[in-house]
C-alpha cells in the first residue's frame, strides 16, 4: 500500500491544478461564509450553521478536485501505464481516497477556522463562537468530514463515470438538485422524504446546533452522506475492476 500511496501522491502533488484547487476550497468556502455573515443583520438564525455557509460553495472545488484528479488521467491515457505498473485497481483507488481525503481534511480545517474566525467578527452575536462549545465544535468538525466526504463521492462518481465534464456535472447534480427539490415540493412528506435521502441536506444536519424537529439527527445526516459516498466509490471500484482502462 506504502508503494500505491508513494506513486498516487506523486501524480497528485505534480499535476497543475492541485495547489490551487486546495487554495479554492479555502477561499470561497470562507469568503462566502464571510459574506454571509457581513450581510445578515440581527439574529433569529444559527450562528454557527450561518457562519459555516460558505460550506455549501466550498465542496463544488472540492468535487472538481476530485473529478480532475482521476479524469486528468484518463483524459492523457496515463491510467493505462498506472493500471499496468500497479494491477491491484482497488488498491489504486484506495490509494486516491486515502490521499483526497487526507488534502480535504487539511484543508477543510483550514476553511472552517477561516469562516468561524470570520464569523466572529463580521456576525451579529458571532461573539459566541467557541470550539469550547459542544454543539460548534460539533458543527466544525461535521463540516470538515462533510467536506471529505463529499470528495469522496465525487471519487467514486468520476471513477464510474470517467469523463471529466459528465463525472462533475453528475456530482453537482447529486448534492444540488435534490436540494433545491426539497424547497420546490409542497407536500411535506415528500419534503421530508427528500431531505432524509439529499446528500447535501442530509449531511448538513450535522452543522445545526439545535436540530430538535429536523428529519435527521446531525451525525444521523452525516452518515446518509457517507452511505452516498460508500456507495459510488463501490461502483466505482466494481468498474474499474471489470472493465479496460
Amino acid at each position: 500500500m506504502s508503494r500505491l500511496l508513494r506513486a498516487e501522491w506523486t501524480k497528485l502533488r505534480t499535476a497543475p491544478g492541485t495547489g490551487w484547487l486546495l487554495a479554492a476550497v479555502v477561499l470561497v468556502t470562507a469568503g462566502v461564509g464571510a459574506a454571509v455573515a457581513a450581510a445578515l443583520a440581527d439574529p433569529p438564525y444559527d450562528v454557527a450553521r450561518t457562519a459555516l455557509a460558505g460550506i455549501v460553495a466550498g465542496q463544488a472545488v472540492v468535487a472538481i478536485l476530485a473529478v480532475v484528479s482521476v479524469g486528468g488521467e484518463y483524459g492523457t491515457g496515463m491510467i493505462r501505464t498506472t493500471l499496468t505498473a500497479m494491477p491491484r485497481r482497488g488498491g489504486v483507488l484506495a490509494a486516491k481516497a486515502v490521499l483526497l481525503c487526507g488534502l480535504t481534511l487539511a484543508a477543510g480545517s483550514v476553511a472552517v477556522l477561516g469562516s468561524l474566525a470570520a464569523a466572529r467578527l463580521l456576525l451579529p452575536g458571532g461573539e459566541a463562537l467557541s470550539l469550547a462549545d459542544g454543539p460548534v465544535l460539533r458543527a466544525a468538525a461535521g463540516s470538515v468530514l462533510y467536506l471529505a466526504l463529499a470528495g469522496l463521492l465525487s471519487l467514486g462518481v468520476a471513477v464510474a463515470v470517467r469523463d471529466p465534464a459528465v463525472a462533475a456535472g453528475t456530482v453537482l447534480g447529486l448534492l444540488y438538485l435534490p436540494a433545491l427539490l426539497t424547497f420546490l415540493v409542497r407536500d411535506a412528506g415528500w419534503q421530508r422524504l427528500l431531505y432524509r435521502v439529499s446528500p447535501m441536506n442530509a449531511g448538513l444536519t450535522v452543522q445545526v446546533t439545535e436540530p430538535a424537529g429536523l428529519p435527521l439527527g446531525p451525525w444521523e445526516g452525516l452518515a446518509v452522506l457517507a452511505v452516498w459516498a460508500a456507495g459510488a466509490l463501490g461502483a466505482g471500484g466494481l468498474l474499474l475492476r471489470r472493465r479496460d482502462a
